[in-house]
């Protein structure tokens, strides 16, 4: 596979990068993929390995985080829709395809909301459509341990505030995906000069899953257990997507990009392919939402 290339650009006087994983015979539109508030342009290992044969792979330090400049409290999302056009304009190409995870998931849907012609196919996952008081507050109190120097701490209670730990729910991997997610935190943490400002603005942060989109092929995929935001809650975000696709992973909770990587990999190479998605493995139930707030068609369940 070629060597990866990084390029720098700035947006609205703040300098951030990109690295272009480049595909010499690509079978679909590039593939730009937005990750969580602390996840940069090295954390989709996966991705690289799924989507990079049969496309450039784009990965980013967007404003706020990695090795990018940092955002001001209170910065808006239009920032960051503007950063991702910029990685747009600057691969000359006249569409991408566009995948979304958690936090990323606020910053592709809007960047489609406002750009529709410029995105082939947008994937969806994880998203944080509704967060309550409750799960805010519980959220504060584990990044209120900074104040105390506790990073330990709340890299502990910040990555299991996100996973599901009812031992009645099977979840693939979920100690390791647990240990994982905790040293990530704590690396971050320790070794970002700015990560700590990124947590608290994520923490801040209240994602606009308004308005609705129409006009670019959609699939929303959640894990069966995600307690940050349940799937029931993702379905009906999902049927705001005219024509959208929506499916849960089974054995999975938030973290599923962790828990079952080569099945969230291999259902983006699928849909961005425009492949069957029924012969994917782990996806139950499958649905199309034919319109905005359409009753959805649940079809069989495909795959063990």
């Amino acid at each position: 596979m070629p060597d990866e290339i990084i390029r720098n650009l700035s947006v609205h006087g703040l300098r951030y990068s990109y690295r272009i994983l480049p595909q010499p015979s690509p079978r679909t539109d590039p593939v730009i993929v937005l990750g969580g508030a602390l996840q940069g342009m090295y954390g989709w290992p996966q991705m690289d390995e799924h989507l990079g044969a049969r496309a450039p792979v784009i990965t980013a330090d967007l404003p706020g985080m990695g090795g990018a400049d940092p955002l001001a409290p209170g910065t808006g999302d239009h920032i960051l829709h503007a950063a991702v056009t910029a990685i747009i304009d600057d691969l000359g190409v006249p569409r991408v395809n566009l995948f979304g995870f958690s936090y990323g998931a606020s910053i592709a849907f809007g960047c489609a909301q406002q750009n529709p012609g410029r995105i082939a196919r947008l994937v969806l996952g994880g998203v944080p459509a509704h967060i309550s008081e409750s799960q805010r507050s519980h959220w504060g109190r584990a990044v209120d341990r900074l104040a105390a120097g506790d990073l330990e701490g709340l890299a502990t209670l910040t990555a299991e505030a996100l996973m599901c730990l009812d031992p009645d729910r099977t979840v693939h991997r979920r100690e390791l995906a647990r240990r994982y997610v905790r040293r990530s935190f704590l690396h971050v943490l320790t070794h970002s000069p700015h990560a700590a400002q990124s947590l608290r603005r994520a923490l801040d942060h209240c994602p606009d899953f308004s308005g609705g989109l129409s006009g670019v092929p959609a699939m929303v995929f959640a894990g069966e257990h995600d307690t940050v935001t349940s799937p029931e809650r993702q379905r009906a975000f999902a049927a705001t997507i005219e024509g959208s696709r929506f499916l849960t992973i089974s054995e999975s909770d938030h973290w599923v990009v962790l828990e079952r990587p080569d099945d969230v990999a291999d259902l983006a190479a699928r849909f961005f392919s425009d492949l069957p998605l029924e012969a994917a493995p782990a996806l139950w139930p499958l649905a199309t939402l034919p319109r905005p707030r359409a009753a959805a068609r649940v079809l069989p369940r495909t795959g063990g």
